[in-house]
């Protein structure tokens, strides 16, 4: 079933007064699929589109570990000096320049049943209205017994930090559909992300879980049809069917960062300055990040995941002119132009980091087929094809660190 266009841009937010993105979704070839094509000019650094998820979810451990966000839109929900007094374990950190914090805690609003908390009013009642009637756990939100509890923890069992995927985007899926009137549409909606054939799909399966991913998986299914199960999506609830969506949630979902911290770094940036001053917030700050690398590590953000329509078509390419990324502080996904856009080109972004770019064609290819199952045939890779099929010593001793491991399924988390 395909969903019609008008389905799909339902899902964007018009930008610098645009009724629509001016991108349209084309058939490329039958190795890469679809692609994302310009429909007009787009300079360097302009906005191509925004858009918003059909579903999207924290992080099982990352909301453990009290990265408290919206539970609808992921916006974090710390003012910025509680976070970084939390990130540091310093209680008495002191945050200059306060005024710069844009987080509302007077707009916060909880679920009256369950107390999940969201960061307004029009969240919660977006959450209520799409899927969270069905999820509320109402006053067992702290029951271990209650079936989305057992779901919960099992899949925590599972799937360890750092974390590329979560099983609460699936719930939040068949939710979705066991909440809406038109379940058609939503199922058309769903069924546009890409399809894997089964040896494909065990492959990604394998990445999430781990080597003993067969019974695992099987867990998952019975905990997932015990807590959710609905006729209409019987199909999913299948053997076949619950490892086709579980592929799907792992090659599809884009990862996704919030920090009330970093929004409040970007606009001390932006803060007009005597040198001096400059001199010593920079300063300031450099110090902060080091004490929070110390006291926590690479985990700074509230991190989930979603599934985007739009920026699911975009094709890969080592050499991308168009980036992701979340500036809003939600679940808002803006894909920028890195350089100008002619009306009729493709729109690629990069699955791979700054890092990861930089290194050799075999290296970028290996870490490419392992977490999202193509050989790249982009301008970089195809210009580099006569390099040998092996890494520099360098970069095999980052191996053995375990870079490639690390590499996240679904699009790079990218900056906030």
């Amino acid at each position: 079933m395909a969903a019609s266009m008008c389905d799909v841009f339902s899902f964007c937010v018009g930008v610098a007064g645009r009724a629509r993105a001016a991108v349209e979704v084309r058939f490329v070839n039958s190795s890469k699929g679809k692609g994302l094509f310009a429909t007009q000019l787009t300079r360097k650094g302009e906005t191509i589109f925004v858009e918003r998820p059909l579903v999207a979810a924290q992080f099982l451990w990352n909301a453990l570990y009290r990265y408290r966000a919206c539970d609808h839109c992921l916006r974090a929900l710390e003012k910025a000096e509680e976070n970084a007094q939390r990130l540091t374990g310093k209680p008495g950190q002191v945050l200059p320049h306060p005024e710069l914090c844009t987080v509302r805690k007077d707009l916060h609003q909880s679920c009256p049943h369950c107390q999940v908390m969201y960061c307004s009013a029009e969240c919660r009642l977006a959450a209520a209205e799409q899927y969270h009637r069905v999820l509320c756990p109402g006053p067992s939100q702290d029951d271990p017994l209650h079936p989305l509890n057992k779901l919960q923890e099992a899949w925590r069992s599972v799937h360890y930090p750092p974390e590329t995927a979560s099983i609460m985007l699936m719930a939040r899926m068949v939710a979705t559909v066991k909440q809406a009137k038109d379940k058609d549409r939503w199922i058309r909606l769903f069924s546009q992300f890409c399809n894997k054939t089964a040896n494909e799909e065990e492959e990604i399966v394998h990445k999430l879980l781990g080597d003993k991913f067969k019974g695992q998986l099987e867990l998952l299914r019975r905990l997932f049809t015990e807590a959710l199960y609905e006729e209409a999506l019987s199909q999913w609830f299948t053997p076949d069917g619950f490892r086709s969506l579980f592929a799907l949630v792992g090659t599809n979902g884009q990862g996704i960062g919030t920090s009330s911290l970093s929004q409040w770094v970007h606009a001390c940036d932006e803060l007009e300055l005597k040198p001096q001053d400059r001199e010593q917030l920079d300063a300031f700050i450099d110090q902060l990040y080091k004490d929070i690398e110390a006291a926590t590590g690479e985990f700074l953000n509230c991190e989930g995941s979603g599934l985007f329509v739009l920026q699911s078509c975009c094709n890969h390419s080592c050499v991308p002119n168009a980036e992701t990324s979340f500036p809003e502080n939600n679940f808002l996904l803006h894909v920028t132009a890195l350089e100008d856009i002619k009306p009729g080109e493709e729109i690629c972004i990069s699955y791979l980091d700054c890092c990861q770019r930089e290194r050799s064609r075999h290296s970028r290819h290996k870490i490419l087929r392992e977490n999202y199952l193509f050989v790249c045939s982009c301008p970089k890779c195809l210009a580099e094809a006569d390099e040998p099929n092996v890494t520099s010593e360098e970069e095999d001793d980052e191996e053995e660190e375990g870079e490639p491991e690390d590499a996240e399924l679904g699009d790079e988390m990218t900056d906030v």
